[in-house]
């Protein structure tokens, strides 16, 4: 199977899980229930929860226990660009090739869709009728694993600082510090989390950790260097809108920033050499993360 067949068939697995879940929101407010469809269904890659389920599938297990965080995951991430996309952020009209949530449904409604979708993913990560093939141990691991990438010494932090240093000179420590905990946390969390359900422990673990750190990090790079010369109809988004924050372009120039991507991408793709064969899903994926053009 190629590779763009294995994304399509996996997105489509998600678009599926993600269906019975909001099938399941029965008291929900109908604006809200709308607009946190909108940005879910909104055509995005599926990539972090796809990393979850490669990761799954590389150990030989089932993808059926690891779609639920998968999808728990991609509700998350969709809360982080309804909220990015916000005026008092980085006020964007256009997000996936559509007018984002809050030009849609107002600032009001986004806002709450945002909080709606986050609330949500850990309710779903502790519902019986979603988890309960999980063991109890394991599920605690995963919550904690999800929610500290998510949380204030993850994305959000990164978040943060991705603000206060916008328009300041920063550093390249500032920029790391970004991009690890913005970007990288919740890549290096869904791949732990599909290897942990699949079993992985101890190097097999760390291993794998470090595949989702280095492609988290490749992901991130790529973004900046198509906000500078990527293609908007292409991308789906606003680009050079960048110039003002902390970049891997402004602090380590273009063709660096190229190498850089070259490098973490090779270094994921040896980290999980230890799979042999079963590593191919993942290699591919690497490769497009490293090549990606939107």
């Amino acid at each position: 199977m190629d590779l763009t067949t294995y994304l399509n068939e996996k997105r489509i697995i998600i678009d599926n899980a993600m269906r019975e879940i909001f099938d399941s929101f029965h008291t929900v407010p109908g604006i809200l229930r709308d607009a946190m469809e909108y940005m879910v269904f909104a055509s995005g890659k599926r990539i972090r929860p796809i990393l979850a389920i490669a990761a799954c599938e590389a150990k030989e297990k089932s993808i059926d226990d690891v779609l639920p965080f998968a999808c728990s995951i991609e509700m998350i991430h969709t809360y982080s660009l309804i909220h990015d996309d916000l005026p008092s952020l980085d006020d964007d009209d256009l997000r996936r090739g559509k007018p984002t949530c809050h030009k849609v449904f107002g600032e009001a409604v986004a806002i709450l869709a945002g909080d709606g979708l986050l609330s949500e993913a850990f309710r779903i990560m502790t519902d019986a009728r979603f988890t309960e093939n999980i063991n109890p141990r394991i599920l605690k691991q995963i919550i904690f694993e999800i929610s500290s990438a998510a949380g204030a010494g993850g994305m959000v932090g990164g978040q943060v600082m991705d603000v206060l240093y916008e328009g300041k000179e920063g550093s390249k420590v500032i920029v790391d510090y970004i991009h690890a905990h913005k970007t990288v946390a919740m890549f290096r969390a869904s791949v732990r989390v599909g290897s942990i359900i699949g079993g992985a422990r101890g190097k097999e673990l760390k291993n794998l950790t470090k595949f989702g750190e280095s492609i988290g990090l490749a992901f991130q790079i790529t973004d900046d260097l198509l906000d500078c010369k990527g293609d908007e109809e292409v991308v789906g988004k606003r680009l050079k809108k960048d110039t003002n924050k902390q970049t891997y372009v402004k602090h380590y120039g273009i063709e660096v920033s190229k190498l850089k991507v070259e490098q973490v991408i090779e270094e994921a793709i040896k980290a999980v050499e230890f799979l042999g064969e079963r590593a191919t899903t993942l290699t591919q994926i690497a490769k497009y993360i490293g090549s990606r053009v939107h």
